[in-house]
């Protein structure tokens, strides 16, 4: 999609019919028709034109004459079956001399605060344009973050009530987007430790103000998301330590059971063989052969979940804590018989 903008005279932007110098060039998931129309009317290449358009593009800083290329990632908001996903994109922006050309695969939700007004832009001031964008740019990035972590907090809610392969998969979409996040950030950071070298940004005190506004966002971007990776990684190997525990509960009853159930299948195996077993010539027999089962499974029950229910695996702390409690517990008793020595002496 191609589309023509300029900021007019009253200060906002309206929408052209036709290219004029001074003005913004939109393109949003272009086809080579529309490539080659703006190289007719900028003349800026193919390749810098189409740089945005792969995906696994990274940040970088280009500068040509009278002509540069800025690439930078900004955040997106993929609608899934399964939720939203939050990926980044590349976006181009370049500069010719005389106009502004931004290209991306999608549409931006900064560029369309620029579209729509919301935020105040001079088409004409190529690094005004620049700066304003990376100044949202920063704050989407701290804004998606925000919402991630809500995410997050609601899927380990979910997870406290019920352990499900849906929320786990959840936990792992929010980690992936943000070392997506965190990668992004660290390659923009490095583009804007190149564009605050330009005389146009240093000659300028409201735009090195600006700039260095860029950057603080930018930093608080990346704090944040290394503390919700560094929360949700501690969080995942919890309900990991959890979920095996769960398992290692299941094994240790399914063998109480087995080992419980073996005890009359030997029964039953003995007095099954083909030879002469005791009690075979009663006529009431089989019910003590049942009765003695029984009994001597009840026993083994007992005494097998008694002594599975007082193993205990103690921690180096715990086994400290014990040894400081009997060291206690031995101080007393020596002085109480001290006492008691002392009482009958007094006597």
């Amino acid at each position: 999609m191609l589309k023509f903008f300029k900021t007019m005279e009253d200060g906002k932007i309206d929408r052209l019919e036709a290219y004029e110098d001074g003005c913004w060039v939109d393109l949003v998931n272009p086809t080579d028709d529309e490539i080659d129309d703006v190289y007719a009317l900028t003349g800026v290449p193919e390749e810098m034109l189409k740089a945005a358009l792969d995906e696994e593009e990274t940040a970088r800083f280009e500068r040509d004459d009278e002509m540069f290329l800025c690439l930078l990632d900004t955040p997106i908001i993929t609608d899934m079956d399964d939720g939203d996903v939050y990926e980044t994109i590349p976006i181009a922006i370049i500069h010719n001399g005389k106009s502004i050309i931004t290209v991306s695969l999608r549409g931006n939700s900064v560029l369309g605060d620029f579209i729509s007004n919301r935020v105040t832009v001079d088409t004409a001031l190529h690094v005004s344009f620049l700066l304003t964008f990376m100044m949202g740019n920063a704050k989407r990035f701290l804004s998606n973050l925000r919402q991630l972590d809500k995410k997050s907090q609601r899927v380990q809610a979910e997870l406290h009530r019920s352990m499900k392969n849906q929320e786990l998969i959840q936990m792992l979409g929010i980690e992936n987007s943000l070392v997506y996040f965190s990668t992004s950030l660290t390659a923009n950071l490095n583009v804007y430790n190149r564009l605050g070298r330009l005389s146009a940004i240093t000659g300028n005190e409201e735009y090195q103000d600006l700039f260095d506004d860029v950057v603080i966002e930018t930093r608080q971007a990346m704090e944040m998301c290394t503390i919700y990776r560094d929360i949700l990684s501690g969080t995942m190997d919890a309900f990991a330590s959890i979920i095996s525990n769960n398992v290692n509960v299941v094994m240790k009853l399914l063998a109480i059971i087995t080992i419980i159930i073996s005890v009359p299948t030997l029964i039953a195996s003995l007095w099954g063989m083909n030879v002469p077993v005791p009690f075979a010539d009663l006529s009431w027999g089989f019910w003590l052969l049942i009765g003695i089962a029984v009994a001597v499974t009840a026993v083994c029950s007992y005494f097998l979940i008694k002594s599975t229910n007082s193993i205990r695996i103690r921690t180096p702390k715990q086994k400290k804590r014990g040894q400081r409690g009997r060291g206690h517990h031995a101080a007393d008793d020596r002085t109480s018989l001290s006492e008691r020595k002392t009482r009958k002496g007094s006597r």
